[in-house]
């Protein structure tokens, strides 16, 4: 929906409430011209986010009075609707929200893949030392064994020339 759309669309809303209860205060007017003015981005005192503070802030009325006012119920109603277009600020909040949610799950699956990837490491290292150690021993049992043989004399060494 167009910001056009919105538009319209909070202004047919605010008609049919006007049309069905002629009896409309001052205050639920000034409520009216709150909520469109936050709604086209056009805040007077607030910093434009829609809620219900800002719109009572913007209309000079408390939060109490709003939610007396049938304006509350169709302020609702329009809010409700996936269909209608937010002041840009708004949007962008929401992407702002958005974004910081993905990076809390990246952050989160990183840290993740680092502990992961910490335990492999420390997994290799232990594998490693042990492998240096039976590779010690066995050339120490190497060694043990050619000293024997050069003690002895009983085995003759083969080389790939001979036979």
């Amino acid at each position: 929906m167009t910001p056009d759309e919105t538009g319209e669309r909070i202004r047919s809303a605010f008609a049919r409430l006007t049309r069905d209860r002629p009896s409309l205060s001052e205050l639920d007017r000034a409520l009216m011209a709150a909520f469109e003015r936050l709604m086209q981005g056009r805040p007077e005192v607030t910093d434009g986010t829609i809620t219900a503070t800002n719109i009572c802030v913007e209309a000079g009325v408390s939060r109490a009075s709003y939610y007396r006012s049938p304006v509350a119920a169709v302020v609702k109603d329009i809010l409700e609707a996936p269909q209608t277009r937010r002041p840009e600020l708004d949007e962008l909040r929401e992407e702002v929200k958005r974004l910081r949610h993905a990076e809390r799950a990246l952050r989160r699956d990183h840290a993740a893949e680092t502990r992961e990837l910490k335990d492999t490491i420390a997994t290799y290292a232990n594998q490693i030392q042990l492998l240096t150690l039976a590779n010690a021993d066995l050339r120490a049992e190497n060694q043990r064994l050619r000293q024997q043989v050069e003690k002895h004399g009983a085995v003759r060494v083969l080389h790939p020339g001979d036979g």
